[in-house]
């Protein structure tokens, strides 16, 4: 159903900028996740509504990409040049990095599904058509590791 599809797009996109928050502004899980819970999800802003998401795709995310971080990151470094591991990566891809190998590596979601959602937010972040490739690429790379064909 398209609803449906959307509102895990947005789960997705949401899941994205609260880790980026989380790492930004030095802030907890728990306290990022209200603050999206209490004023994104269908919130009332001057510029219109805020889209609904599915909830639970967004804790799932949110919480799989903090508990399961260390073996993420290492999967993603795999897939980096070594003289640019994870650590030196833009803090926007380190976020989409983390949400979709949370759901690589713990929600079984459809690599094929994973990359091509996360690949569309990193062209959400940026114009420059380099960093879909990029993105593209690593999170090939890391499903490949996760599920070999």
């Amino acid at each position: 159903m398209k609803v449906d599809k959307q509102l895990r797009a947005a789960a997705r996109l949401y899941a994205v900028q609260a880790l980026f928050q989380m790492e930004a502004a030095d802030e907890g899980m728990e306290t990022v996740r209200q603050q999206f819970w209490s004023h994104r999800f269908g919130a009332e802003t001057e510029d219109g509504e805020m889209q609904e998401a599915d909830t639970d795709l967004f804790d799932a995310i949110l919480s799989t990409a903090v508990e399961r971080q260390a073996k993420i990151d290492q999967m993603t470094n795999h897939a980096l040049d070594a003289r640019w591991p994870i650590a030196r990566i833009d803090p926007t891809l380190r976020a989409i990095f983390r949400a979709a190998g949370a759901e690589l590596v713990s929600l079984g979601t459809p690599p094929k599904v994973v990359i091509n959602e996360y690949v569309e937010i990193t062209r959400d972040f940026s114009d420059d058509e380099k960093q879909a490739k990029f993105a593209n690429a690593v999170l090939d790379a890391v499903a490949k590791t996760i599920t070999p064909s």
